[in-house]
C-alpha cells in the first residue's frame, strides 16, 4: 500500500511540474502576443493621424 502511495505521489509531482511548465510558456506566450497587439495598435493609430492630416491638408489646398 505505501509503495503504491509513493508511486502516486510520484507521478502527481511529475504532472504538476509538467503543468506549471505548460502554464509558464503559456503566460510568456500570452506576454509577447500583447506586446504585438499593443505594437500593432499603435502603429494604427499613427496611421489614422496621418490619413487624418492629410485630409485636412487636402480641403485647405483646395
Amino acid at each position: 500500500m505505501k509503495s503504491q502511495i509513493e508511486t502516486r505521489l510520484a507521478t502527481l509531482r511529475s504532472e504538476l511540474e509538467s503543468g506549471q511548465q505548460v502554464l509558464a510558456e503559456l503566460e510568456q506566450r500570452h506576454a509577447e502576443v500583447t506586446h504585438t497587439l499593443h505594437r500593432i495598435s499603435g502603429a494604427i493609430q499613427v496611421l489614422e493621424e496621418l490619413l487624418a492630416g492629410d485630409g485636412t491638408s487636402a480641403e485647405s489646398a483646395a
